[in-house]
């Protein structure tokens, strides 16, 4: 099914045209790309609402059919089914971000600004404050946002594009694994999770890229030392 749809939209991308006004590109009318493609109209029409519903294309009453490039949230709900399913696990995941984080870290080492790292420490002081609070939904938030701005800093697209695949599936992986180290501790000033990031934004704020793979390395020790994970 997924190589037969590749195929489909190689061919749409040959017989779409590009909008003059917009730059996008706008698939001809239904009965003269079914002629071309050679499909009938009624297998037209249900191979052009599945790459619609994957986010493939755009349509508009009125206006026409678009060629699009989908967001992550079809990738999002393949990681989500496969992790119910059985067919990746938890760990995998784990790995996974661990993994891509320490590749993105490095670079962003090389390119931080003293203006991005004082947004990045803002992030972790939010961490901190809403995890003394109890409020581990805000403390989550907020883990969420010093990760996602690593990548940002970065700004590579298919960087981007992977981390917010995982991120939906990653912040369930996440929440029981921060609900797991705070039922570890005697009291939220213990929790040396939260504070641990702020060797990350010391060695980005020193542009030194060994130092930040070492502190984010120590960032995912700690989180399994904490809660016993291999």
């Amino acid at each position: 099914m997924a190589k037969d749809l590749a195929g489909l939209v190689e061919s749409l991308i040959g017989e779409a045209s590009s909008e003059e006004s917009t730059g996008r590109l706008r698939l001809p009318a239904e009965r003269t790309l079914g002629a071309s493609l050679d499909l009938s109209r009624g297998m037209l029409r249900e191979q052009l609402a599945t790459l619609e519903l994957l986010g493939f294309i755009d349509r508009t009453q009125g206006r026409g059919t678009y060629l699009e490039a989908p967001d992550s949230g079809f990738i999002q709900l393949y990681f989500r089914l496969a992790l119910r399913l059985g067919h990746i696990s938890a760990a995998q995941f784990t790995q996974a971000r661990e993994m891509l984080e320490i590749a993105v870290v490095e670079q962003a080492a090389v390119m931080a600004t003293p203006a991005e790292v004082a947004t990045l420490r803002s992030h972790i002081d939010r961490m901190v404050e809403a995890t003394s609070r109890g409020d581990v939904d805000k403390a989550i938030t907020a883990d969420f946002d010093f990760h996602r701005g690593l990548f940002e800093l970065v700004d590579n697209p298919i960087l981007n594009f992977l981390q917010d695949g995982l991120r939906d599936v990653l912040r369930d992986v996440v929440a029981e694994r921060r609900r797991k180290a705070l039922a570890a501790v005697e009291t939220t000033s213990d929790f040396i999770t939260d504070q641990v990031h702020y060797g990350i934004t010391d060695a980005l704020a020193k542009n030194d890229p060994d130092a930040a793979r070492a502190a984010m390395r120590r960032h995912f020790d700690v989180w399994r030392a904490i809660t016993d994970e291999p």
